[in-house]
């Protein structure tokens, strides 16, 4: 079981989503203290969360690659979820704190959830994606001019011929 969490990637996600808000959790006692209305809602939103890791997660894994850093991808990934915005990946384990924090009606969790993705979203402006326009080139640069990076688009993005003709590497 440990392997096939780290051979894919699961760890990290793991950790940040369930180990952690597990800890805090059972540490400050906040459990005690959900309602029947958040804990649906948290549900809902770890639900839409799983979905989301789960169906990037396939797709990477279709690409030749998984979620971890020492496995990417080996070509850029311009379907399903990822037409839609740029970190749909990341937007899933938001939504799974977000829950965990509702469900749970945690400051804690809370403040482990804005801790993570106050981090997690340098780490992806500063060091992510620089990283793949160089690794993607051109192909990344359009991906990033059509796809935003946080807020979904209502139209899936589509990539023309054309642009996929371009060379792929270097900026």
């Amino acid at each position: 079981m440990y392997s096939l969490l780290f051979k894919r990637g699961f760890i990290l996600p793991v950790t940040v989503t369930g180990v952690v808000p597990l800890i805090l959790t059972l540490a400050t006692g906040a459990g005690a203290i959900a309602i029947a209305a958040s804990l649906i809602g948290g549900a809902t939103l770890v639900g839409f969360g799983l979905v989301m890791l789960i169906s990037t997660t396939r797709l990477f894994a279709r690409n030749h690659g998984s979620l971890a850093p020492w496995n990417p991808p080996t070509e850029l990934v311009v379907e399903g979820p990822y037409r839609f915005c740029r970190n749909p990946m990341i937007t899933g384990i938001y939504a799974i704190l977000a829950g965990e924090t509702l469900a749970f009606r945690s400051p804690w969790l809370l403040g482990w959830a804005l801790l993570f993705i106050v981090g997690m979203s340098s780490h992806i402006f500063f060091q992510e994606e620089p990283l793949l326009r160089r690794r993607f080139g051109h192909a990344y640069v359009l991906y990033c001019e059509n796809v935003p990076r946080w807020i979904p688009r209502t139209r899936g993005y589509q990539p023309s011929l054309h642009d996929q003709s371009r060379p792929s590497g270097g900026p």
